[in-house]
């Protein structure tokens, strides 16, 4: 491999590194043969997402993106459970009483996004496994997709006490229409690798034993395009997304900051924690009697006028 020249910086700065000189712990990430696979290494708790995740990916976006070697960056998950759940919520729990750290949390979800998003290659999510909440955020910044026939996607906010504002409200419109969104995030529903391929959420849905050749395909057919074509075509193609990101992101990120105090996020983590339904009978009767909704412990506090 020829040197790289020299420039005013001395040595070459903005290109990438070796894959090993990172010491990642919470994803795994590999470089060859011009591809870059980036993968969710937390199987133990089917892939969800925590802090040290987000730190480690937005290093390999960036070291992705600026190395000139890498045409196409393929996204996916450890073992064959999952692909990825969404945010790990033994971590969520800490936010339930800080919500200004759920805040900061949410910075390094957004730059994380934003990152995949424009990193300038293309950008594949192999979906090994179940695909849940914010894994299914991540699936849809990339740019294709494609799936083991016999997994599930499925965004759980209204069950679990959130709201999928980090991508799935942005995106899920413009991906499957406005009806089939509504179904989505309204009802919660599982929706099995070929519907999700009928609907447009996903572009293949292949044997599992056909997968990783199916990967092999497409990066061979991403390579074969002029890379500086392939990164303004994905700039264009990224208007809308990028529009209706843009118009939500920062107010979202504040809505869920400000109401993680709530007895309807404090319900939903600890239902899914103790798996059960959460009560959505008790929390309407505390609605219609006005019994201090708006606060967790059903306390409101003394305030002296």
């Amino acid at each position: 491999m020829p040197a790289c020249k020299e420039t005013f910086l001395g040595e070459r700065a903005f290109t990438g590194k070796a894959p090993d000189s990172f010491d990642f712990e919470a994803i795994i990430y590999e470089k060859n043969d011009g591809r870059a696979t980036i993968t969710f290494n937390r199987p133990q708790v089917l892939n969800a997402i925590n802090h040290q995740v987000l730190s480690e990916l937005n290093i390999a976006f960036k070291d992705a993106s600026w190395d000139d070697s890498v045409a196409v960056v393929i996204l996916t998950g450890s073992g064959e459970r999952a692909f990825c759940t969404g945010a790990d919520l033994k971590e969520q729990k800490q936010f339930l009483e800080r919500p200004r750290d759920y805040w900061k949390w949410m910075g390094d979800f957004i730059e994380c996004h934003e990152r995949l998003r424009n990193l300038g290659k293309p950008t594949v999510a192999r979906l090994n496994g179940i695909v849940v909440g914010g894994g299914n955020e991540f699936n849809m910044s990339c740019d294709l997709a494609l799936a083991a026939d016999d997994i599930y996607i499925r965004q759980v906010g209204t069950s679990h006490g959130s709201v999928a504002l980090a991508g799935a409200t942005q995106f899920l419109p413009l991906i499957v229409g406005d009806r089939r969104a509504r179904e989505i995030l309204l009802l919660n529903e599982e929706i099995p690798a070929p519907k999700a391929t009928e609907w447009g959420l996903i572009n293949w849905a292949v044997p599992r034993n056909e997968l990783d050749a199916k990967v092999d395909e497409l990066v061979d057919k991403l390579k074969a395009k002029l890379p500086e074509k392939t990164r303004y075509t994905k700039q264009q193609l990224n208007f809308w997304r990028d529009l209706s990101w843009h118009t939500t992101i920062g107010h979202g990120r504040d809505w869920l900051a400000i109401h993680n105090t709530s007895p309807e996020t404090w319900e939903g983590v600890r239902s899914f924690s103790e798996k059960r339904s959460a009560d959505y009978d008790e929390i309407r009767r505390r609605w219609a009697e006005d019994d201090a909704p708006e606060w967790p412990d059903g306390e409101k506090p003394e305030v002296d006028f």
